[in-house]
């Protein structure tokens, strides 16, 4: 699946601390049960990625964002 394909596929995601000191993502879905632990410079990157990903959806008329 590429990042332009869309899917009918849904899931749940929660984004929290752990008791060791990390940022977990985790997923939840039909069939998908992903956590996903960061240490929290890894988490402030992917953070920083997120930020830029939005700034350029809203550049290409990407739904509901701000001007």
């Amino acid at each position: 699946m590429g990042i332009n394909r869309e899917s009918e596929v849904s899931a749940n995601l929660q984004i929290g601390p752990t008791d060791q000191g990390m940022v977990r993502l985790y997923i939840e879905g039909d069939g998908i049960d992903l956590p996903m632990d960061f240490d929290p410079d890894e988490a402030d990157e992917i953070a920083e990625e997120l930020r830029a990903a939005a700034a350029r959806a809203r550049k290409v008329g990407g739904k509901g964002g701000k001007a």
